[in-house]
C-alpha cells in the first residue's frame, strides 16, 4: 500500500486526498492541525482516542467490524492478552520489588508516555512514577525518584536521545541517572495502541527484570522468520552503547 507520512505534517494530507479514500482512519497521537485539515475534506474521518487496554481492544473490535473481518479481530484480541498475560505470569513467579520508572513520550515540552503503558508497565512489574500522557517538569521526574527511565519519543522510531537524560541538572541525583539505566524502546512499540505494544512489553519486561547496568539502548533483533512472528514468539538481542 501507499506510504502517505503520518498525522504529524500537514503533506500528508494531500498525499491521502490523492488516494480519493471513502474513510480515513487515525489514531492518538494526534497533531490538531493536521486533524483539523483532514475534517475539511469530503471523506469519513473516524478519529480513535484509546486510553487503556481494554480501549485498544475495543477499536480492534471496531476496526474487525469496519471491515468485516470480525472474527479475525477477536483472534487478535485472544493473542494480544495471551502475550500480556504471559509476561504478568512470570513476573508473579519471580517476585521480586518492582522498580520505579519514568517513560516519556517527548523530551520538549517533556511528556510521559500514554496512559496504556502505564498498563503495561504494571503487568511487566513496574511502577509508572508520574501520570500517564501528561505534561510533566523535570522537578516531578527528580522528585519520583525513577530507578529506571525509558524513551519513546513519539515518531522517531529509536532516535531518542539518552544523552539528553544524563546532562538535565535536576536529575543527576536520580537513582536512574546514577546506575546508568537511561534505555531506549523504539517509539511505535511504546505509542502504538495496538498489537505491536507486545514487542514493548518484551522490551520492558527485559529491562525492568535485567540486573546489567549502565545500559542506555536496547534493540530488537528478529531472527526468525513470518511462521515464527505469527505465533507470537520473538528473540531478542541486547546492544549497549555508550553515552
Amino acid at each position: 500500500m501507499p506510504q502517505v507520512g503520518d498525522c504529524w505534517h500537514m503533506e500528508s494530507v494531500e498525499n491521502i486526498v490523492a488516494l480519493q479514500p471513502t474513510l480515513v482512519i487515525g489514531s492518538v497521537p494526534y497533531k490538531q492541525e493536521t486533524v483539523g485539515k483532514l475534517l475539511e475534506q469530503r471523506f469519513n474521518f473516524l478519529a480513535m482516542n484509546p486510553r487503556t487496554i481494554a480501549d485498544i481492544y475495543a477499536d480492534i473490535r471496531l476496526l474487525g467490524g469496519i471491515a468485516g473481518k470480525a472474527a479475525s479481530a477477536e483472534y487478535l484480541i485472544r493473542a494480544f492478552r495471551a502475550g500480556l498475560s504471559g509476561l504478568a505470569k512470570k513476573v508473579k513467579k519471580l517476585g521480586r520489588n518492582r522498580p520505579r520508572v519514568y517513560c516519556e513520550a517527548w523530551p520538549n515540552p517533556r511528556i510521559s508516555s500514554p496512559p496504556w503503558v502505564e498498563e503495561v508497565v504494571d503487568i511487566c512489574g513496574g511502577e509508572m512514577i508520574v501520570p500517564a500522557g501528561e505534561k510533566v517538569s523535570d522537578a516531578q521526574v527528580a522528585e519520583a525518584r525513577p530507578d529506571v527511565i525509558v524513551l519513546a519519543w513519539a515518531a522517531t522510531g529509536e532516535k531518542s536521545d539518552p544523552r539528553q537524560s544524563y546532562k538535565v541538572a535536576a536529575w543527576q541525583d536520580v537513582p536512574a541517572i546514577r546506575n546508568k539505566r537511561v534505555y531506549i524502546i523504539r517509539d511505535e512499540f511504546l505509542n502504538t495502541p495496538g498489537p505491536p505494544l507486545i514487542r514493548g512489553a518484551l522490551e520492558l519486561f527485559k529491562i525492568l527484570h535485567s540486573p546489567l547496568t549502565g545500559t542506555t539502548k536496547t534493540k530488537i533483533t528478529q531472527r526468525r522468520g513470518d511462521s515464527q512472528r505469527r505465533k507470537g514468539g520473538t528473540n531478542t538481542e541486547h546492544t549497549e552503547v555508550g553515552h
